[in-house]
């Protein structure tokens, strides 16, 4: 169904009085406009957000904190195009996809997105409720039913809102309002603890400022103090400078292909049509995605690594006791860290040990060796509370990581739940059907209800993995579909990009889909079988829609 561009709606009135108000209030009445890129921000600061900032902080401190500025825009670059070329068309990306290139992407697209959205429900209800229990409400932690208790709220209130969304345009302006104080929560509760920190001076905001600059050498090099440590191994250092580089090498891959999911690229245009947003809305789609996501992602992920890196980075006391020993809660992360190092060491050997062996193994590690180990060993968000208790004191701490970490988890629970009724009305054609739609929000809801039973141990890894595969795959056809479509004639007609601009914005947009497609074949090359398909699939994709585009990119 195309947008009728002939119907005046409220916003248009607002949209022409900014035209006219100079620059200051053109951004104002922008600010007040903004809705669809606050719900790409509720989604991406998540759990997967949060443990990508810890993992940062622990290894690099804050000489990475230009990674996920730097993917972001990378996301930000697609998603403007993807809006483009929505607001453009006025009609449902599916729609353009399968008549411009092929039914095969457009399908493929809304099942990863079905997949990625009931799957990916599981550890946010299986985060927020671990963070309640440990931060909230630690009288709680022993119940059998307090997890049941609470993801039943999560998931009745989450659906509860999301039906309100598809009521009509009152419904999606306040579910748009919750939205919006969700993130701001979750980047004033990091904000406020960076702030804290800076305060008391263990922050040094000259490194943080140097953090921000790009080194390439970072895909090689230790960052210096690790690289010192690692020196006073002695014979070991070439061993820990690789496990160190290899995990600044895996940050920065990963986090330059994958700060956008593939679900947040089948959310955006849709959510854009529900607001009635046209083509003389293009313009403020983009400082929409600016103001809602690039921002608030920026600032609660930036905090978060400052946080992680001041509590962990080269420090070793919440993981060693002072006789050496391994303190309990730390037991497996720390076992984790040893591992890659006797694996690197001792190859063949150490994986065909039994349990004892390795156990035993893990002991004769030298003192430098034991500390290098702890120093890179993960933390979560209950661990980096308990560290910074004595800057926030234990029950601030508690009280500020709780909420932050419960605001991240429940933004996307709701967003989960939103894209997959978006996304079921789509694969069943029936967008505008209300019972397909809820029917659509109830499969993550019900899937994260169950996260006690499901999202552990060897359940985990039989959904994650399959999922992981299948979204990593179609992030970069995503992408790669999309700059296809921005090239053709037959889709765009006259609003197809031309001269410097066209030129322009394939150089971004092909930048982007060369940083996802290269974080697809990382990923997918340590995935084993399913990763082998996965590839395989990548390129048949890749394949399939080139084909198609050049058939038909002059057909209107």
């Amino acid at each position: 169904m195309a947008i009728d561009y002939n119907v005046e709606r409220p916003e248009d009135a607002a949209l022409e009085a900014a035209a006219n108000s100079g620059f200051f209030g053109k951004l104002g009445a922008y600010a007040k406009l903004s809705g669809p890129g606050w719900l790409q921000g509720a989604i991406t600061l998540g759990g997967g957000s949060l443990a990508g900032s810890l993992f940062i902080g622990i290894v690099a401190g804050p000489h990475l904190l230009w990674i996920q500025p730097f993917a972001m825009l990378c996301g930000i670059t697609m998603l403007s195009a993807i809006a483009y070329v929505t607001l453009s068309t006025g009609e449902r990306p599916m729609l353009t996809v399968s008549r411009h290139l092929t039914p095969v992407l457009a399908i493929a697209w809304a099942v990863a997105t079905i997949v990625a959205n009931v799957v990916f429900a599981l550890p946010q209800f299986a985060l927020a409720t671990s963070t309640f229990l440990q931060n909230l409400t630690p009288s709680w932690a022993d119940s059998e039913v307090a997890p049941w208790i609470i993801g039943g709220v999560l998931a009745v209130t989450s659906v509860g809102i999301v039906w309100g969304y598809e009521s009509g345009s009152k419904g999606i302006r306040l579910f748009e309002l919750v939205l919006k104080v969700l993130v701001a929560v979750v980047v004033l509760s990091f904000f406020l603890v960076v702030g804290m920190l800076v305060a008391r001076g263990q922050i040094d905001v000259g490194a943080v400022m140097a953090g921000l600059i790009p080194h390439l050498s970072q895909l090689h090099e230790p960052t210096p103090q690790l690289a010192e440590i690692a020196a006073a191994t002695g014979a070991h250092e070439g061993l820990w400078r690789e496990i160190i580089s290899n995990s600044q090498r895996d940050i920065i891959i990963a986090a330059g292909g994958t700060a956008v999911g593939i679900n947040m690229t089948f959310l955006l245009p849709y959510t854009l049509l529900r607001r009635g947003w046209q083509r003389k809305h293009r313009e403020l789609s983009m400082f929409d995605l600016s103001l809602g996501l690039f921002i608030p992602f920026v600032i609660a992920t930036s905090c978060l690594v400052i946080a992680a890196g001041s509590a962990f980075y080269t420090k070793t006391d919440d993981v060693l006791a002072p006789d050496g020993s391994v303190r309990p809660a730390m037991v497996r992360a720390y076992g984790d860290s040893v591992d890659k190092f006797l694996k690197l060491r001792d190859g063949a050997s150490f994986a065909s040990l039994d349990a004892d062996a390795k156990a035993a193994a893990r002991e004769t590690l030298a003192p430098v060796d034991r500390r290098m180990a702890a120093m890179l060993a993960s933390r979560d968000a209950g661990q980096l509370s308990a560290a910074l208790a004595p800057v926030l004191g234990k029950a601030g701490a508690n009280l500020v990581f709780g909420v932050g970490v419960i605001a991240m988890a429940w933004s996307s629970i709701i967003i989960l739940i939103l894209m997959n009724g978006l996304a079921i009305g789509a694969v069943f054609k029936r967008d505008e059907n209300p019972t397909v739609f809820r029917i659509g929000t109830l499969m993550p809801g019900i899937s994260g209800f169950f996260a006690p039973v499901i999202w552990t141990g060897a359940s985990r890894a039989a959904l994650a993995i399959p999922a992981s595969v299948i979204a990593t795959t179609l992030l970069p056809i995503a992408y790669f579909t999309f700059l296809l479509l921005m090239n053709s004639k037959g889709a765009l007609g006259k609003d197809r990009p031309s001269g410097g601009v066209r030129l322009v914005v394939n150089l971004l947009m092909a930048g982007a889909t060369s940083a996802a497609t290269l974080a697809s074949v990382w990923a997918l090359s340590n995935r084993g079988t399913a990763g082998t398909w996965g590839l395989v699939g990548l390129g048949s994709l890749f394949a399939i829609g080139l084909i198609s585009f050049l058939r038909k990119r002059n057909t209107a």
